[in-house]
Order: structure tokens, then C-alpha cells, then sequence
């Protein structure tokens, strides 16, 4: 099976591989692990990772720069069903419209809006940076109960509010509830890295993998 870590220019994808890798092997799991920007790639995938790093604006430039990128992307998870996993910005992009920089079109696939984290009331810097706990809120197959009051590392300075709340899977406290995981079918991601949380990233990966 083949699994794509897509390289349209953002985020940290060789750590996100070799994370994915390690979930991989522990399990004895039969995936063979792809960082790519072939179209072709994310179409012959039967699981993708959609990481991210930077502003939503520059993501989704990125992933206009592909020719036929979206697209194909659109042609995967919606039509095709595939699971796919965002990671940070990439989870983001589901929402169907970011306000960082500009107002920009996201890929709409969890109907929602990314704004800007304020919480002003509580004095706490912005970007949200470090280990958080995390609450459950709505089961999945990739986020599950065992993993209430689990850790996992953030850095971000925007927040994805989708419209339907039973897509939020995980929040976690940062001076108010901020979304930290969703799920809606075949569509998940988290605003925390999997790949620098350690043992709660990996058990996410590897319910992923296992899906």
C-alpha cells in the first residue's frame, strides 16, 4: 500500500515520514512511505498526509503551484474516499475559507473558518507553543478516549472553527477551548504535530495506518 506525504513546499516532511515510518514498522504494517509532488503519486495513494507549515495564504499557494494538485486532491478524499491526515496548516486547509494574511479560499471540505487565536483575556502569548493536554470530545477512528489528558506539542497562531461541531474531535485548553483535532468521514488532522508528540503521535499515526 502507498501512502503520500505531499510536498507542495511547507512543513517539516522528512520528520513526518520518519514518524509515519516508525509507526509503520512497530505495527508490521505493509506501507510503503512516499514524500511527493507527482499528481500521480497522490493518485495511485491509498492514504495521504497533508502536512503544513507557514500561513494558511502561503499553504494553499503552494498547493495552486501544482498543476492539477487540488484537483486530484478534490478526486481523492471526496469522490474516492481515501483517508487523509492534515497536519497544522494542513488540517486548516479543510476550512473553506483562512483570514491569515488575506482572505483566502481553502479546499472546503469541513465547511468552517481558520481566524486568528485570541486569547487576549488570558494574558498567554500568541503563537500557542508546547505541550498541551488534550480532551476528547467526539470519538473517531483515529482520536479516541484512551488519549484524554494525553500531551501533544503545538505552535500555531491561527485556529480552525468548523461549522459542524460534531467534526471536533480534540480540543485543549490555552487561556479558552481551542480545537486541536477534527474528524468528518474519511477527512482527519490535528493543529498539534503527531510527528514531535511522541508516543501520542505515534498511537495517532498508527490508528491512521490501521484504518
Amino acid at each position: 500500500m502507498l501512502l503520500t506525504v505531499v510536498d507542495y513546499g511547507v512543513g517539516n516532511l522528512r520528520s513526518i515520514a520518519k514518524s509515519i515510518e516508525k509507526a509503520n514498522f512497530d505495527n508490521n504494517l505493509n506501507y510503503l512511505v512516499k514524500v511527493s509532488s507527482d499528481v500521480n503519486d497522490v493518485k495511485k495513494s491509498d492514504k495521504i498526509v497533508l502536512p503544513g507549515q507557514g500561513s494558511f495564504k502561503a499553504c494553499k499557494k503552494g498547493i495552486d503551484n501544482i498543476k492539477g494538485l487540488q484537483q486530484e486532491l478534490n478526486e481523492s478524499i471526496i469522490v474516492k474516499k481515501k483517508p487523509i491526515y492534515g497536519i497544522c496548516a494542513g488540517m486548516q486547509l479543510f476550512a473553506t475559507t483562512g483570514h491569515e494574511e488575506e482572505k483566502t479560499k481553502g479546499l472546503n471540505w469541513i465547511p468552517g473558518e481558520v481566524i486568528k487565536l485570541d486569547v487576549t483575556s488570558s494574558k498567554l502569548k500568541i503563537p500557542h507553543m508546547g505541550w498541551n493536554e488534550l480532551k476528547v470530545e467526539n470519538n473517531s477512528k483515529v482520536f479516541e478516549d484512551g488519549m484524554n489528558n494525553n500531551h501533544a506539542y503545538f505552535i500555531h497562531s491561527y485556529e480552525f472553527i468548523p461549522e459542524n461541531k460534531k467534526a471536533i474531535s480534540i480540543t485543549t485548553n490555552y487561556g479558552k477551548d481551542v480545537i486541536a483535532a477534527v474528524s468528518l468521514g474519511n477527512i482527519f488532522g490535528s493543529q498539534f504535530h503527531p510527528e514531535k508528540s511522541q508516543s501520542t503521535g505515534l498511537k495517532i499515526l498508527t490508528n491512521f495506518l490501521k484504518i
